[in-house]
């Protein structure tokens, strides 16, 4: 028996696991999970624990890092729209957009045309609208490039996700417009950046695929801890036993009740196993 037996811990992977922040701003290659962050992940796991990775990539965008990442439990994809066994190499759990959402999508780019849109289908391939230079940044990050289409109606289902790209002041107005329209009820649309907003089917979100996650590993809820750093994060930092962030994190982050620890380049996920070392004894 270890000490994490009937522990769940789940991470966000991009500027919370590993910070890709300044890889994004430079062109730089995104740097390996650190040494302390690798050595407390696999003591966690080793004691009992089920690590997972809560990530808004879509699962193309994440593949090509999930070897260099120690996990024992399947991981959340595309901001919640997926539940992935990469030991099995198959989803066992989506909740995919419904076939309305590319025409409303549509409308968005033809009020908004400096505006791109990525379509994440289920079978790891990335679509394109209006691609922009955030979606350039994009692409260079999660090392995956998209396939440019003239529009998201002939994009194939099904979706796990639109990913919206400009700068935050756009993307509020197009906000604005998915609220005026009356769709916001129909589905999740939330900040992952603030150059990125994410719509996804109502109830797609980490927090609901953390808590199927853990149904179906049988670990309460009162031991289930997460951490992240985005507001895309905080439904499933507040459906947790505990939540945590690190430094770098964004104030709505911070307001949702966080325990704050170390910056993402120093290693903060290595102070969160830390911590819980310290709760099971």
């Amino acid at each position: 028996m270890g000490r994490f037996d009937g522990v769940l811990l789940a991470s966000d992977f991009d500027n919370t696991l590993i910070y890709t922040e300044a890889a994004l701003r430079t062109g730089k290659p995104v740097p390996e999970l650190s040494s302390r962050n690798r050595a407390a992940l696999e003591r966690f796991m080793a004691q009992g624990g089920r690590f997972a990775v809560a990530t808004g990539r879509a699962l193309a965008a994440f593949l090509k890092y999930a070897p260099l990442v120690p996990m024992n439990a399947p991981g959340v994809v595309c901001n919640g729209a997926g539940l992935y066994d990469f030991a099995r190499g198959e989803y066992i759990e989506t909740a995919m957009l419904d076939a309305l959402a590319r025409e409303r999508g549509q409308e968005v780019l033809d009020r908004f045309p400096e505006v791109a849109v990525e379509a994440y289908h289920i079978d790891n391939v990335i679509h394109a609208v209006h691609p922009n230079a955030i979606t350039r940044q994009h692409e260079h990050i999660t090392g995956v490039a998209v396939t440019e289409v003239p529009s998201l109606p002939e994009v194939p289902l099904p979706l796990g996700k639109l990913l919206f790209e400009e700068e935050h002041e756009k993307l509020e107005e197009v906000r604005g417009f998915l609220e005026a329209q009356g769709w916001s009820g129909d589905y999740e649309i939330i900040y992952s950046g603030r150059t990125l907003l994410e719509v996804t089917a109502r109830g797609a979100n980490k927090g609901g695929m953390i808590r199927r996650l853990a149904d179906r590993l049988g670990i309460s809820m009162d031991h289930v801890y997460c951490v992240g750093d985005e507001t895309n994060d905080i439904s499933m930092l507040t459906a947790a036993a505990r939540g945590f962030a690190p430094d770098n994190c964004v104030d709505a982050v911070r307001a949702c009740g966080a325990t704050i620890v170390s910056h993402a380049e120093h290693d903060a996920l290595a102070d969160v196993v830390e911590i819980l070392e310290g709760l099971y004894r």
